[in-house]
């Protein structure tokens, strides 16, 4: 795959609930599929390993994140594609990350709040609008949607598969990955990606 590069970075940021985790997943094993080793990293197990002890105040995601992004070009330097998963509401902290890896793609999950709460199992934002928690992206504190990713997957208006489907055809078009045998997407898909990777500064 001369030209190509393999070792990089993927990184979900959204609001708790907005689907990271299941487009990680997918994407994971997307990749597996086309012979890529890759990993995927998040947020809540590396407090768990390296984050032991630090809350959910802004200033403890920032370190949170730093170490995050920290995992993430070790793996890039052994040549594993990196899949990290967190909220990351501090866009400043993502952008030193996007500068620290290089090799680094953002996917926005962007969900409605009022969709958020209609999925929200365990009544995180219920709670916090109650005041019973504090520190809850997108209710007491704050979330800073990114300002250029490199995809924005809708997930309260698309589905995950359609969300799959442009973030590979971008890793694609950038060349992180070799286009699928059989190209799923078609000659309009793909200028739709180009343009948008080309407004952003990508291409």
């Amino acid at each position: 795959m001369k030209g190509k590069k393999k070792a990089f970075t993927v990184w979900f940021t959204g609001l708790s609930g907005s689907g990271k985790t299941t487009l990680a997943e997918m994407l994971d094993h997307a990749l597996v599929g086309r012979d890529i080793r890759s990993e995927i990293i998040q947020g809540k197990e590396i407090r768990k390993i390296i984050s032991e002890g630090l809350g959910f105040s802004l200033k403890d995601r920032e370190k949170n994140i730093r170490r995050m992004g920290e995992v993430c070009r070790l793996l890039a330097k052994n040549g594993v594609a990196a899949i990290a998963v967190a909220i990351s509401p501090i866009r400043e902290a993502r952008e030193r990350n996007r500068k620290m890896l290089g090799a680094y793609i953002e996917v926005y999950c962007k969900c409605s709040l009022e969709e958020l709460r209609r999925r929200d199992k365990n009544r995180l934002y219920s709670r916090a609008t109650a005041g019973e928690i504090k520190h809850v992206a997108g209710i007491d504190d704050p979330y800073e949607a990114p300002l250029k990713p490199e995809v924005v997957v809708e997930t309260d208006q698309e589905s995950p598969e359609e969300g799959l489907k442009r973030i590979l055809m971008t890793l694609e078009v950038l060349g992180y990955i070799p286009k699928a045998r059989i190209s799923p997407y078609s000659a309009e898909e793909e200028e739709l990606i180009r343009k948008h990777l080309k407004i952003m500064g990508y291409l």
